[in-house]
């Protein structure tokens, strides 16, 4: 049904500083700053080599404006969406509505860069709440125009998503969704006692969603799922901490990872509020 998680997106409350923050982050500058009039919204982008990461800014009025706002007001700047990416999403929804489902058409969207004023165009499939659980999600069908990443990623430079962390309290119903709904492979199903949770990965165009839900939250009467974290791949995880060292970034001393011949550190700011981990694969 989907083909990639396309994109993750950030609330910030001022974009300018939010991609200036993320560009000392990732270590490259952003492929795409432009606007959505009919949404309210203003927005940023950084491309890697499996997914883009979006900065999202209310700058007008209109439904995203809204949207932004709110969570901006309850909870603060931080991970607000996850949006699926499909060959058509007409068809996407058509399986949907198969299966009882329902909601509105998919829409039309447009952008245009402030930085060579190229358009890019896409249509939208805005996911119905039962599937959502609690998150904002929808799936996207890129139509015109392409995102140009750097035409390097350096070593010490960000260059792809490993995984999103989303906390649950409802691991079964999440798999109903997820696998059996949205058929995303599910590699990894486990109870881990010293966290006195449950973990689930899911694997889509080489990108981890892993699920944890905590023993505790077992049997919701109403499930919901939140976004958590982010955790980045380098290609060189000492030249990327020297790095972000050198830009004023707050990072932790590398460790030795949870997973087997990794090396981690976790980024302390300039993530506007976004859990964020380095993590290098040793060969």
């Amino acid at each position: 049904m989907f083909n990639a998680v396309d994109h993750l997106i950030v609330a910030v409350r001022n974009l300018d500083e939010a991609e200036e923050n993320y560009s000392k982050l990732f270590g490259f500058k952003s492929a795409w700053k432009g606007e959505h009039k009919e949404f309210g919204t203003s927005n940023c982008l950084f491309k890697f080599k499996n997914t883009y990461f979006e900065l999202l800014a209310a700058t007008g009025t209109g439904p995203g404006a809204a949207l932004v706002q709110h969570h901006l007001d309850n909870t603060g700047e931080g991970l607000i969406g996850t949006v699926f990416g499909a060959e058509d999403v007409e068809d996407v929804a058509g399986a949907l509505r198969e299966k009882g489902f329902h909601f509105p058409d998919p829409s039309d969207g447009e952008g245009s860069n402030f930085k060579d004023k190229k358009i890019r165009k896409w249509k939208n499939l805005f996911l119905p709440s039962e599937l959502t659980r609690g998150l904002f999600a929808f799936v996207i069908q890129h139509t015109k125009g392409e995102l140009i990443g750097p035409k390097l990623y350096t070593p010490a430079s960000i260059s792809r998503l490993d995984h999103l962390v989303i906390q649950t309290n409802d691991a079964d119903g999440f798999i109903k969704i997820y696998r059996d709904l949205f058929n995303i492979r599910l590699s990894l199903d486990k109870i881990v006692e010293r966290w006195k949770a449950r973990i689930l990965f899911f694997r889509l165009n080489k990108t981890t969603i892993e699920v944890v839900e905590k023993s505790d939250d077992q049997h919701p009467q109403d499930p919901q799922d939140k976004l958590w974290g982010l955790t980045w791949d380098v290609e060189s995880i000492e030249q990327a901490h020297k790095r972000l060292l050198s830009e004023g970034v707050d990072v932790t001393p590398i460790k030795k990872g949870m997973k087997e011949n990794t090396l981690v550190a976790t980024v302390k700011s300039h993530t506007h509020n976004v859990p964020t981990l380095l993590i290098q694969h040793l060969k």
